[in-house]
């Protein structure tokens, strides 16, 4: 049985009501919209004839009733305006039902109505839409948050009632981008960001493409695949992790640049920078180096903040982070180096263990020498670079996907972009030579024989490819959501992601009316059951009768239930009794 608050219940009477009168609230026909309240706001005051005949729809925002004349707030997808409904107007005729019942007491904040009329100006100067139609479009079974602000006399604001919870908000997003105004703004910028970088590929004359979610192996990246089973080919797939190894087969197809973006899925830690599912963008070009994709990437960056958000200095936090191009670059060895005073370069994995012991930097037997040197820099180095910075030059077995540097064959040609501590971006001059490409593979299944759940596994389909020939390549992967995060001064990625993933939801269970009925509950005072927690009737059998009974005959007087005659202290005690042997008998 579903649980409904008395204003639910409420509006589902005016919902039944709506339709004994004839009118559908849910009608299906369309309904034709010429303006917006944005357009409206904006242009009214330069070009007043342009709203001489408004056709608007909206969600109702707030309500003031006022006799034969009221105000309401209308809210579409741009934005707010206000409405005003004056009876003789909305009903010329004799019959004023639509005003006096419809719009005055069957209609809620939430409603969805369509209007037409004329624009005006009220006496305090509020540009306003004159009602002379108004059609219900959708009514509201559940109430809004009311969200309240008011100002001192010093124009300081405070709000009221604010859906800021954020467990609520991210649950229930849909509430969160109607009441607060603020939320959408991110998710707009979030569009123009990839709106920028699709823009930026496009003229360069690179093609978006697609790759597999479902894949036989999950390749691209050293991370912890989620598992899924294919009933059909009876086999187990794994979701992507990255799309890296699909694209370069698509180079040595014969493409010279290629990017996607897509839904990666990683079975790791949630925090406030980690969701199992992300947004990644790779691109790869054939024919290039990583020097020349570290240009390619400060310069799209750039291009990105400039049109997303308007300025290339970003407020993140309490640092101000700027992305004009040129970005500072450092090796790898050099950072560790400056930050920790080790030199590593060359060092065994025992020695490195030792480094990791002397910087008090927890380890297991299951990493190698990669991962060794990730825990060194990742705890001691990534932090210190705020601004837009290039770590290059990562040792081999960091990088099993990455050419062998050309003047260090123990390093790789690769880079990965730190803005304010984190990693945003990743790239490589991408490794093409089949063979070394199969003894870095079989380097990660040792690393995975040692319980390193993260190694990669072999490809063999990809090293085959390689082997008819991949001409030199560089790539890059970007998260989308964490440099989202950063050009929208959101410390947290559950803030930049329309739906992050959750906890499943407890939803509260209820006994049926009829349950309710056979212990000798009436069908009336089950609603008053719920006012006090009591949803199912096995919630009964800890209850003491005397104080129970207070409690609903208190209760049920506030819900003004007086057609209804009050329970006897025997019927309490009879409801106690019933419930007591119906959690036994469900504990047996």
């Amino acid at each position: 049985m579903q649980i409904l608050s008395e204003q639910e219940i409420l509006r589902r009477e005016k919902r039944q009501q709506l339709m004994d009168m004839g009118i559908d609230p849910y009608p299906a026909e369309k309904f034709e919209v010429n303006t917006t309240a944005k357009e409206m706001l904006a242009e009214f005051d330069s070009n007043e004839g342009k709203f001489e005949e408004v056709s608007l729809a909206g969600r109702i925002m707030s309500f003031r009733v006022m006799g034969k004349a009221s105000f309401a707030e209308l809210k579409d997808a741009t934005g707010r305006v206000q409405i005003y409904v004056n009876r003789d107007d909305l009903c010329p005729g004799d019959d004023k039902t639509l005003y006096n019942t419809v719009f005055k007491k069957m209609m809620d904040i939430g409603d969805f109505v369509g209007i037409k009329g004329f624009g005006f100006k009220t006496q305090t100067g509020e540009i306003s839409i004159h009602v002379k139609e108004l059609k219900l479009l959708t009514k509201s079974l559940k109430p809004l948050p009311v969200v309240k602000t008011a100002k001192d006399e010093e124009g300081n604001e405070t709000v009221y009632d604010a859906f800021s919870d954020p467990e609520l908000r991210y649950r229930q997003r849909y509430v969160d981008l109607v009441v607060n105004d603020d939320v959408k703004d991110v998710f707009m910028k979030r569009i123009k960001v990839i709106n920028a970088i699709r823009n930026y590929f496009n003229e360069n004359g690179y093609l978006e493409v697609e790759t597999p979610i479902l894949q036989s192996i999950p390749g691209g990246a050293a991370a912890r695949p989620f598992i899924t089973h294919h009933n059909a080919l009876g086999n187990d797939l794994y979701l992507r992790i990255a799309n890296e190894l699909y694209l370069k087969r698509l180079i040595v197809g014969g493409f010279d640049g290629v990017y996607e973006f897509s839904k990666n899925f990683r079975n790791e830690g949630m925090d406030r920078t980690h969701n199992p599912e992300f947004t990644a963008m790779e691109i790869y070009v054939a024919y290039k180096d990583y020097i020349w994709m570290m240009e390619f990437t400060e310069n799209l960056l750039e291009r990105v903040a400039t049109e997303a958000i308007g300025t290339t200095d970003v407020q993140f936090g309490d640092k101000q982070v700027s992305f004009k191009a040129p970005y500072k670059r450092i090796t790898m060895y050099d950072a560790i180096k400056e930050y920790t005073g080790f030199d590593i370069s060359g060092m065994n994995e025992a020695q490195l263990r030792d480094v990791c012991k002397e910087l008090n930097i927890e380890v297991d037997e299951s990493m190698g020498k990669g991962k060794l040197i990730d825990e060194i820099f990742g705890e001691k180095c990534e932090g210190n670079f705020i601004q837009p910075t290039f770590i290059t030059d990562y040792p081999v077995e960091m990088s099993p996907l990455s050419k062998r540097h050309r003047d260090n064959p123990e390093l790789t040609e690769r880079f990965e972009l730190i803005i304010n501590g984190k990693e945003v971006a990743n790239a490589y001059s991408e490794l093409n030579d089949p063979v070394d490409q199969r003894n870095r593979f079989e380097e990660q299944v040792k690393l995975q024989e040692r319980g390193d759940d993260e190694a990669m596994f072999i490809d063999q389909d990809f090293i085959r490819a390689l082997e008819y020939g991949m001409p030199p390549t560089s790539g890059l992967g970007i998260g989308i959501d964490r440099l989202v995060m950063m050009l929208t001064n959101n410390p947290s990625i559950q803030e930049v992601l329309f739906f992050p993933q959750m906890k499943p939801e407890k939803w509260p269970v209820a006994s049926k009316v009829e349950e309710w009925e056979a212990i000798g509950v009436e069908s009336g005072l089950v609603q008053v059951m719920h006012k006090l927690g009591m949803y199912m009737i096995i919630d009964l059998a800890e209850a003491s009768s005397g104080k129970f009974m207070n409690d609903f005959i208190g209760m049920k007087k506030k819900l003004k239930l007086k057609e209804i005659k009050n329970p006897s202290r025997e019927d309490f005690e009879a409801w106690i009794e019933k419930a007591v042997a119906i959690k036994e008998e469900s504990e047996n």
